[in-house]
């Protein structure tokens, strides 16, 4: 897993290039299950299969949709915690499963970069919902999802945003993270980006959006570009 970059545009762009403007996360993995996923997704792509069942991997416009709504509605409980960090939260079912899990007793905790069409803190409706949105030097990419907390919780990691085009008209995919290791490494950056105080804007209830106060101490983006860092620097001592 990795703090990198995607392409800025259609144009030919280098590696340093994209890294100066965005940050993203990927994964390297030998995982058996999810390595036969991803050749069914090319042979999906390419026309040699119309395959709509996966084995480890959530895939649009097939399974992606009922997949997340399952997870929601099973956190639909005081015990249930989501977290999840995205650029859009748009779409309609998946806004109205998040209502009703919070309802029922749900914390929920969401990262939207763009667009949310959702609304936190109303009572009755979300009064368990907080959004955020950090803006920074870097334009945040990367897609997180956990579902419940512990050894049990859910992690996923993938291209898709909760909007109608990428859930119902495009090929995208979300992947378990299943190594102990990156799993941490994923608390550690969705607790950093709950905790920020310098870059991070809330939403209210009453649809505005209300900065950072002054003197804040917590900043995502130095925090995670340090423990990349650091994390180079053992590396090269190892």
């Amino acid at each position: 897993m990795a703090f990198g970059a995607t392409p800025t545009s259609a144009r030919a762009t280098t590696t340093s290039e994209t890294a100066a403007t965005y940050e993203d996360l990927g994964l390297f993995t030998a995982d058996p299950e999810i390595a036969a996923d991803v050749s069914d997704v090319f042979n999906l792509l390419t026309g040699y299969s119309r395959q709509r069942d996966f084995g480890a991997l959530l895939v649009a416009p097939a399974g992606l949709r009922m997949g997340l709504l399952e997870l929601i509605r099973a956190q639909a409980s005081p015990k249930g915690r989501i977290a999840m960090k995205l650029n859009s939260l748009v779409d309609q079912e998946m806004i109205d499963a998040l209502y009703e899990a919070s309802q029922a007793g749900a914390r929920i905790e969401l990262i939207v970069r763009g667009m949310c069409c959702l609304r936190p803190g109303v009572p009755g409706l979300s009064d368990g919902i907080s959004v955020r949105s950090i803006v920074g030097r870097f334009l945040e990419h990367s897609r997180v999802f956990r579902f419940g907390s512990g050894p049990e919780a859910m992690y996923l990691l993938g291209s898709a945003d909760l909007m109608e085009r990428n859930l119902d008209r495009r090929v995208e995919v979300l992947t378990p993270i299943r190594d102990p290791s990156l799993r941490e490494r994923l608390d550690e950056i969705l607790g950093i980006l709950l905790a920020d105080d310098v870059l991070a804007w809330e939403l209210h209830s009453d649809g505005t959006w209300r900065g950072p106060a002054e003197n804040g101490t917590v900043n995502t983006q130095a925090r995670l570009q340090e423990a990349a860092r650091d994390r180079a620097r053992r590396i090269v001592a190892v």
